[in-house]
């Protein structure tokens, strides 16, 4: 990708982030604006638009950013009361940074998945 991908930028170094955890295939940080009291973002080094083109593209590599949200699930201590994983993807699921991302949230009771009702 570019030299555009914010994402990218920050997997190359060249923007700071707060780093939880780093495999050789991922990279997890704390989102700069949390919607919780934890919210890490969990990205594949590897440039994909979302996660339907990761999935279609590299299921091991898919698999990876799983494994990676699980353990910084247990290492934030979110296994006992639970979290949420969100992946949005495109204008109407919300995504803001065209660079597949999870949303690792939780810390607090996290209420209705929706803020408001779209029927």
């Amino acid at each position: 990708m570019g030299s555009d991908c914010l994402f990218c930028r920050i997997v190359a170094g060249e923007i700071p982030a707060t780093v939880v955890r780093e495999t050789d295939t991922t990279l997890a940080f704390r989102d700069i604006d949390p919607k919780a009291p934890v919210h890490v973002l969990v990205i594949p080094k590897e440039h994909y638009a979302d996660v339907a083109t990761l999935a279609q593209g590299d299921p091991a590599l898919a698999a990876d950013v799983l494994a990676t949200s699980a353990a910084v699930a247990e290492d934030e201590g979110l296994l006992g009361d639970g979290f949420r994983l969100m992946f949005n993807i495109g204008a109407y699921g919300g995504q803001e940074v065209f660079h597949v991302h999870a949303h690792l949230l939780g810390g607090a009771p996290l209420g209705p998945m929706l803020a408001r009702d779209l029927t």
